[in-house]
């Protein structure tokens, strides 16, 4: 990555779009003991985004990875020192990433999920989610299949969850979600585009129509990733979706 780099960004709708284009806030999510979220990229990311957007907030994820690490095998004593291992560097790659961009755009915020605990709206939004989680079948079957998306691989072949990884992967996912709900009211901004460098399965129930668990009017989601130097933009919607 270069100080240059281009990222291909994909709103989910065209609401969405909007949001992006009003170029209010980003929220850019972290997560632990992931190699694509070295400093180089971080700090590529910060550098864009803060010649789009008024603010730029990167959270990283810190609630629940040793019950994660605990839930997949590991002892509860080694679960909790990988989980700080993992935290302490992932914060770490975050913190030099934006240090490096941070001379040009002060205005970068970097934030623990654990930070928000104190904050009402993100408790009561987390305890919507908890609550949709035992009562909203269709919610639920959508948080499985997110959880198998992003763990199932790492299981041995031919294992399924049980029901213990299910619920540790549920309770990480129910720390984020709130993010994706309604960012603007916890952070107190206008509108706000949560990013992230994969689509979420769980996207299409947020952002649809009708009742249950929904994102709020201003808030947005959108794939972004680094766009390939060989991938030349194609007519119409390729160039609306490239950022450079």
């Amino acid at each position: 990555m270069t100080a240059d780099a281009s990222f291909e960004v994909l709103p989910f709708t065209r609401a969405c779009r909007h949001i992006w284009e009003d170029g209010d806030h980003v929220l850019i999510g972290v997560s632990p003991g992931n190699s694509y979220f070295g400093s180089d990229r971080i700090g590529s990311l910060a550098r864009w985004a803060s010649s789009r957007f008024a603010q730029v907030d990167f959270v990283y994820a810190d609630l629940h990875v040793d019950r994660m690490f605990a839930a997949f095998g590991y002892s509860r004593e080694h679960a909790a020192r990988r989980a700080s291992k993992e935290i302490k560097a992932v914060r770490r790659r975050v913190l030099k990433g934006v240090e490096e961009s941070v001379r040009a755009h002060p205005g970068i915020r970097v934030s623990a999920l654990s930070d928000f605990q104190s904050n009402s709206v993100y408790r009561l939004l987390h305890r919507r989610v908890l609550h949709f989680l035992e009562t909203d079948g269709e919610f639920r079957k959508g948080c499985e299949e997110m959880a198998v998306h992003f763990v199932g691989p790492k299981l041995p072949e031919g294992e399924s969850m049980t029901d213990a990884q299910l619920q540790a992967c549920f309770d990480y996912l129910a720390a984020e979600l709130p993010f994706f709900l309604d960012t603007p009211s916890i952070l107190d901004v206008p509108s706000s585009v949560a990013a992230y460098h994969v689509r979420m399965p769980l996207t299409d129930l947020l952002f649809a129509r009708g009742g249950g668990l929904r994102a709020t009017r201003n808030q947005g989601c959108a794939v972004v990733r680094p766009e390939p130097a060989d991938r030349a933009p194609a007519e119409g919607s390729a160039d609306e979706r490239r950022a450079a």
